[in-house]
């Protein structure tokens, strides 16, 4: 799965305009123009296609999780040179404010059912015992949950995506689209 892949899944799922993607970036600290954003948003068979770095999308998912969740104080974390689809579901999690049920649920929601412990074998180091790399199958099922729970109906469309504290909450989905950008870090 490229990172390309990820980028145009991202921007579908929470409606991103070409403003707002730009904006992402710049909240980590990194200036991309609208012209090196559409050729990583091109289709794979497109002549002009070129593909999105990991370093870019490190950078984007960073400033994905700073738009989401706030930025923290101090410098801004160095965004890694090789990414993997652990670190990108990991940044995901981030970004979100998911805790591991979420998590899952949101793998069902894809028809993808892991267990806890698989899970959590994905957010290990590299090189613990436990650690296992997650397949591209495995983040596209979320990437797809994560479309069908976050994704607006199309005559609610805007900037902004609807994020739930947590899977149990019952709030009016008026009152969960207007908390998602005021939602307290932890």
């Amino acid at each position: 799965m490229t990172n390309n892949y990820i980028l145009r899944r991202i921007r579908y799922t929470f409606d991103f305009n070409d403003k707002t993607m730009i904006a992402i970036w710049a909240l980590a600290d990194t200036v991309v123009t609208r012209e090196q954003m559409s050729i990583w948003l091109k289709k794979d068979d497109d002549p002009d296609f070129l593909n999105c770095s990991d370093r870019n999308m490190a950078i984007f998912l960073n400033g994905l999780i700073n738009k989401l969740r706030g930025k923290k104080e101090g410098p801004q974390k160095e965004p890694e040179s090789r990414i993997n689809n652990n670190i990108i579901l990991r940044k995901l999690k981030i970004a979100l404010n998911l805790i591991d049920d979420d998590v899952l649920a949101i793998m069902a929601l894809a028809e993808m059912e892991i267990g806890k412990p698989e899970l959590t074998s994905f957010f290990r180091k590299e090189g613990h015992k436990h650690y296992r790399k997650l397949q591209d199958q495995i983040l596209r099922r979320f990437l797809q949950g994560m479309e069908m729970k976050y994704k607006k109906p199309a005559t609610e469309t805007s900037e902004e995506a609807p994020v739930e504290k947590t899977p149990t909450e019952t709030a009016p989905k008026e009152q969960i689209n207007s908390d998602v950008w005021n939602k307290p870090t932890s």
